[in-house]
């Protein structure tokens, strides 16, 4: 198996005026195509802004990130947005979704960015897998949290990610219909071969993947092997 991401050293750095915050430091960890894995640890401990970072959200103070091959360490904002829009899938905790679009509208952006055709199809196949095509002309507004989440998990998955980033996919869900949205996203992964990588505070959700990583403070406290692969490294 082939390495889709490369973290090498990585640190995050913010100033305000003259004073420097160290967000990230010394980060280090690869992950193999298809893996799975969490991302945890307390809050402001540092995880979303790594997620960022791999994602390319965002651009390291320094050390390295490979995505795919591609090191986007020195790429402007406009090639990250097109490494992005080639390799990425992003869901967010509060959606995103594009307020005045439709949802078959918001899961189509992506596919028309890419030049796609066919792209109504293509989007309605995407909204009926997650439960959503008698929903397809509903704006954001006119749909439960839920059924947000399961539009921006459409659109995550209508480019054929290679690798998919999820920040608290669950967070701002209640129970019953967190876990609908869970199952959902390891089923779209598992069927589409797709590399995950997650954020969560919920530990239950962190041990369904492969691996899990804790961070605290803005460094890797532990890297594990979930047992569900069948032994676990500290």
């Amino acid at each position: 198996m082939s390495v889709i991401l490369d973290i090498k050293d990585l640190e995050k750095t913010y100033y305000s005026g003259n004073h420097p915050l160290t967000v990230l430091q010394g980060i280090n960890f690869s992950l193999q195509a298809g893996d799975t894995c969490a991302i945890v640890g307390p809050s402001g401990s540092g995880k979303t802004t790594l997620l960022g970072l791999c994602a390319g959200l965002d651009r390291a103070s320094s050390g390295s990130v490979i995505l795919n091959g591609i090191k986007l360490d020195n790429l402007s904002e406009d090639e990250r947005a097109q490494v992005r829009n080639q390799y990425v899938g992003f869901i967010f905790q509060n959606f995103q979704l594009i307020p005045t679009l439709t949802a078959i509208e918001n899961v189509m952006v992506p596919l028309e960015l890419r030049g796609e055709r066919n792209v109504h199809n293509q989007a309605m196949e995407l909204l009926a897998r997650v439960g959503l095509a008698e929903r397809f002309d509903h704006y954001p507004t006119q749909l439960s949290g839920g059924e947000q989440q399961r539009v921006s998990l459409a659109r995550a998955f209508s480019n054929k990610p290679t690798i998919l980033f999820a920040d608290e996919p669950t967070g701002n869900l209640d129970e019953e219909t967190g876990q609908k949205v869970e199952k959902l996203l390891f089923d779209l992964n598992r069927e589409a071969g797709t590399t995950l990588v997650l954020v969560t505070h919920d530990l239950e959700l962190a041990e369904k993947t492969d691996r899990i990583i804790r961070i605290k403070g803005g460094t890797v406290v532990s890297d594990q092997i979930t047992s569900s692969v069948g032994n676990v490294q500290e």
